[in-house]
């Protein structure tokens, strides 16, 4: 997530730290690249010289240039001052005492509504919730289906009246059966539309005002950069019209994952007056999540994430083998077996660069970040067919691998001596990081040691 920008702004602070003393040039110089590592990532520019005027008013203060750690002084007013373009907004759906509750997807045509629909119905059945699914988008060939498939993959309902195309009445019908089959969510899919196409937008307004919506999200692609947060701006400014609601009351950046122009978010509430609810960070159904700006700007500087980290881990593993694990290690008795689980439930927490990055330390290390580049996810899948060329015997004790068993597992799955001579090293690693984790901590070599296991080396 915004790697450049990430990267960009952490040479920026490592540049600072081999500064004894600040003086208002070095400050200057340091401020004069992260102007231009935050417009090459596409934040809007009054947005960034704003932000960088009262940067540079609070870095170049007596209690900054007098300081005796002056790096870290501008690193924390960095950080402050990021986390004000964001606003004292959490992320998510805002509290709402009604039921059911109807949220109204809109957006361009192309932006990702009906994705986001889809996930989102999976992350609030996550929450206990119980929402249904309904299309409006008469339009686009196979739209409905396009839903009620993706509705399938997340196992939620979908309303979808056969032979019925009034936009107006399947919201309307599908509020009804909400209400009667007891669901508490309406996730209503609109059509693509610009905001100057007078006759979508009344149709939007009829279909907001047949379903009452408590949320209505504007679904953006974050890779279009200021683009998108123009269009969420104009489309909150048309929805805002008295008689059509209170405009849009959260943004949904979709492709965050890509590094091309993501930083249009730090832009959003500035320039739109708008929070940012939710973020997509992958393909997957589970790749979105609430936004957090202190989660995000933790990442860009270099600092990790680990609550999302945790997050994730807790979404993969459940708590019996989450307590499995912890007697395995406690008892020194982590098998290759164990092993193989725990590479299953890295990879279900997402793309591995992904969940390297949220470790804080890794992000703002040249030579892992050189390292973190080369993560292959196959590799996960060469190691399982290694160790599932193994007999239970050898899984259970490791020990017993010998130059001839070495050789027969090699040629069952398909590989080399030395790569399975490779997968025990890890093995082995993993092993020791665990005990290590389990006591005081880890450090340098353990994060290496799990960099080179994810790596295949």
């Amino acid at each position: 997530m915004l790697e450049s920008l990430s990267t960009r702004l952490q040479d920026v602070f490592r540049s600072l730290r081999g500064e004894v003393r600040l003086s208002e040039a070095s400050v200057d110089a340091a401020l004069r690249e992260i102007r231009l590592a935050l417009l090459e990532a596409d934040v809007n520019f009054r947005v960034v010289k704003a932000f960088i005027d009262r940067v540079r008013a609070k870095a170049i203060g007596d209690e900054v240039l007098r300081s005796l750690s002056p790096a870290q002084q501008v690193v924390r007013i960095v950080r402050d001052e990021m986390l004000a373009l964001f606003g004292d907004v959490t992320g998510g759906l805002m509290p709402d005492a009604r039921s059911p509750r109807v949220v109204l997807m809109l957006g361009l045509q192309g932006s990702g509504k009906t994705t986001t629909s889809a996930k989102l119905a999976r992350w609030l059945v996550a929450q206990g919730k119980h929402p249904m699914l309904v299309s409006t988008d008469v339009r686009r060939p196979a739209a409905i289906q396009q839903l009620s498939v993706l509705a399938g993959q997340v196992g939620v309902r979908v309303h979808d009246p056969a032979g019925e195309m009034d936009p107006v009445v399947r919201a309307s019908g599908a509020l009804a059966q909400t209400k009667l089959l007891g669901f508490d969510t309406l996730i209503v899919d609109t059509a693509g539309r610009l905001h100057s196409d007078d006759e979508l937008m009344a149709e939007l307004e009829a279909i907001a005002s047949a379903v009452g919506p408590t949320d209505r999200l504007y679904v953006a692609d974050a890779m279009t950069g200021q683009d998108a947060i123009r269009s969420a701006g104009e489309f909150n400014a048309r929805m805002s019209v008295p008689g059509t609601g209170n405009g849009v009351t959260g943004v949904v950046l979709t492709k965050l994952d890509g590094d091309a122009r993501g930083g249009a978010a730090l832009s959003v509430v500035g320039v739109v007056g708008v929070p940012i609810a939710f973020v997509g960070v992958g393909e997957r159904p589970q790749d979105f999540e609430p936004f957090h700006a202190d989660r995000l700007v933790s990442r860009l500087l270099g600092m990790g994430d680990i609550l999302t980290l945790i997050e994730r881990a807790e979404g993969a593993l459940d708590a019996e083998s989450r307590e499995k694990l912890e007697k395995k290690t406690r008892l020194d008795d982590f098998t290759l077996d164990d092993f193989a689980d725990q590479l299953r439930t890295i990879t279900k927490m997402g793309p591995l660069d992904q969940v390297l990055g949220m470790i804080p330390g890794l992000g703002a290390m040249k030579e892992l970040n050189a390292q973190r580049a080369q993560v292959d996810g196959k590799q996960v899948g060469r190691v399982q067919a290694i160790i599932s060329s193994m007999t239970i015997e050898e899984r259970q004790d490791h020990q017993l691998l010998n130059g001839s068993r070495r050789k027969r597992i090699a040629r069952g799955s398909g590989t080399s001596v030395e790569e399975v001579n490779r997968v025990l090293k890890q093995f082995v690693d993993m092993r020791k990081m665990l005990k290590t984790m389990s006591g005081a901590g880890g450090g340098l070599k353990g994060k290496q040691r799990l960099m080179g296991m994810l790596r295949g080396r």
